[in-house]
């Protein structure tokens, strides 16, 4: 729970984001699973008006779930 609530960590999981969005290595499908749900959310947020949810908290918690995923899956390629 300490780790979600500090900046620092935060601050990683968006450079991680920026580097595996920007990896050539990473495949564009890989890259629309994370873009299009976080982008669809914080265009369309009345979809789900009853989850008591902010966009930044969506965002976050996508990008620590991408990015452990992606790094996994492509751990070997990456730079």
């Amino acid at each position: 729970m300490r780790k979600l609530l500090s900046l620092r960590h935060w601050r990683t999981v968006f450079v991680r984001i920026f580097r595996l969005i920007a990896a050539k290595e990473v495949r564009l499908m890989d890259k629309l699973l994370y873009l299009v749900p976080v982008l669809l959310y914080w265009v369309l947020p009345d979809i789900l008006p009853f989850l008591p949810v902010d966009d930044i908290a969506v965002t976050m918690l996508a990008a620590e779930w991408y990015t452990r995923y992606m790094e996994r899956k492509y751990s070997g390629r990456l730079r």
